[in-house]
């Protein structure tokens, strides 16, 4: 009898795989293109996609899905549309966009999907949310009663925002908005609020000298920045808001307090509009679609002061929009307007009078962070807001050449004095208490004699001779206290010390 042939090792494995148990079948839906433009494809073939679903390209490109309809889904692309191809084969991944957040995130520049723009390596995400979520419920929301120091005294002691506020920041091109924004954040080192910048549609160098800026300054490594730059797709700009605001979510759930500058939601509005037209959504008002108010003020709800039970922490938004000619009723100025809790306005008229930054208080109103103020700015300035008002109005009175009392007179030099300490420079925002020390000396007189320029040279003066002198007064802001009768004799006493030597007499108050 004949030996039977030695099985190979290739016969054994043919024998094991038919001896096994058979292979459970696997269900892959896979779409196909059927459209292609500029940052959005229409795709066919996925009849059980979600909204805001991410799907897959087979070019490697991703999308979100933004429209459903009957055989027919409109997707926005977080890749350059060249590299889809009609006809392409397209795959769900059955989850909803989401990015990372968590602690990793502090310190780096991300895009508006959570990959690194700073040439640092992996971002080390301690999880990933949803860029959709529900804004809070009443419940879970407390009272804005602290103040967010910005260190820019015209905003501070006029216009105060409070942790946990949407204040928004409007007025036309090249008036100092994002320059608003970042001595915010700069001035946020004396705190432990943490900041995100979101830079929407902005060029590419505008976003590097800001990054710069936080760089030289320290305050990156307690900064988030988001970026989706004018070279990106609009979808990637549509989306870098939302992301922002999950990030911040993150933390004001572990009781931090968070400020998310959101620059620009003209932008935005316009990267939407962009994706919606493309799509064959019907036109609106200015061709914006009908959901526009809907997709800011999702957005903008999600901040808040939070109770002890949804985390205890806050978000305060700065939206920045920009007008054009001083149109403040324009369509998506006026939404922003209605969404927010106030708006300080920066006039293309005081920046040809070389006033900055540009506030202008008349137009300005904070309705929620007149609360969370600190007593001692309402000391001593609670009449700035009505003594600017005066002034400009005898300032335009006064143009006719009309003679005018020696009283009114006074209250024009009074006027210009206080106008003038309301100045200024970049990138140097200022502690509360020189704050205080500088707003005191003008509100009472101390430079109604002196030009522009001395006023200015007086201000850093009186800024160097601070040093412990008003550790009094320090401490009633940190307490949040009214001004004693002594410590405000004290700021008097520290004023007048430097101001200039010569007639330095005249220019007593209580003379």
């Amino acid at each position: 009898m004949a030996e039977e042939p030695e099985l190979t090792s290739a016969n054994k494995f043919i024998g094991a795989v038919l001896d096994g148990p058979a292979p459970s079948l696997a269900l892959t839906e896979v779409g196909t293109v059927t459209e292609v433009g500029d940052g959005i494809a229409v795709v066919s073939g996925l009849a059980r996609a979600l909204a805001d679903e991410l799907l897959v390209f087979a070019s490697g490109v991703r999308g979100v899905v933004l429209d459903l309809e009957p055989g027919r889904l409109g997707v926005i692309l977080l890749g350059p549309s060249e590299r889809i191809t009609f006809g392409e084969d397209v795959w769900r991944t059955h989850k909803v966009f989401s990015v990372p957040v968590g602690p990793g995130l502090v310190g780096r520049v991300v895009d508006a999907t959570g990959e690194p723009r700073d040439g640092k390596g992996a971002v080390a995400a301690t999880a990933e949310r949803p860029v959709e979520a529900s804004a809070p419920g009443i419940l879970s929301r407390a009272p804005v009663s602290r103040p967010l120091a910005t260190g820019i005294k015209a905003i501070d002691g006029a216009v105060p925002v409070g942790l946990g506020q949407r204040e928004l920041i409007i007025g036309d091109r090249q008036t100092g908005k994002t320059s608003i924004a970042v001595d915010t954040i700069l001035n946020q080192a004396r705190s432990d609020v943490l900041s995100i910048y979101c830079a929407i549609g902005q060029r590419g160098d505008a976003v590097a000298r800001v990054i710069e800026t936080l760089r030289e300054s320290g305050q990156i490594a307690s900064t988030i920045v988001v970026a989706a730059g004018d070279e990106d797709t609009p979808g990637l700009a549509y989306i870098a808001p939302y992301a922002a605001m999950t990030m911040a979510e993150y933390f004001s759930n572990q009781g931090r307090d968070v400020l998310v500058v959101l620059d620009d939601l003209t932008h935005h509005a316009r990267s939407y509009r962009e994706l919606s037209l493309l799509l064959r959504r019907p036109p609106g008002r200015e061709a914006f679609p009908g959901d526009i108010f809907y997709v800011h003020a999702r957005l903008l709800e999600r901040a808040g002061q939070f109770t002890p039970e949804a985390g205890g922490g806050s978000i305060t938004a700065l939206p920045v929009v920009e007008t054009q000619a001083e149109n403040l009723s324009a369509y998506i100025p006026t939404n922003l307007i209605s969404i927010t809790d106030g708006q300080i306005y920066l006039s293309p008229r005081l920046v040809r009078k070389n006033q900055f930054p540009a506030v202008d208080i008349g137009l300005s109103v904070s309705r929620v962070g007149g609360k969370a103020q600190h007593r001692a700015f309402r000391d001593v300035a609670g009449n700035l807001r009505v003594t600017l008002s005066q002034f400009e109005e005898l300032e335009d009175f006064a143009r006719f050449g009309t003679r005018l009392d020696d009283n009114t007179r006074a209250r024009l030099k009074r006027g210009a004095a206080v106008r003038a300490a309301l100045r200024q420079p970049e990138r140097d925002p200022v502690p509360a208490v020189e704050q205080l020390l500088i707003l005191m000396a003008a509100m009472e007189g101390l430079f109604d004699d002196l030009s522009e320029n001395e006023i200015v040279t007086t201000m850093a003066q009186m800024r160097k001779g601070v040093g412990d002198s008003l550790e009094g007064v320090a401490e009633s802001i940190r307490q949040n206290r009214p001004l004693e009768q002594d410590e405000q004799a004290a700021m008097l006493q520290v004023a007048r010390t430097g101001l200039p030597v010569m007639g330095e007499e005249t220019r007593d108050p209580d003379a």
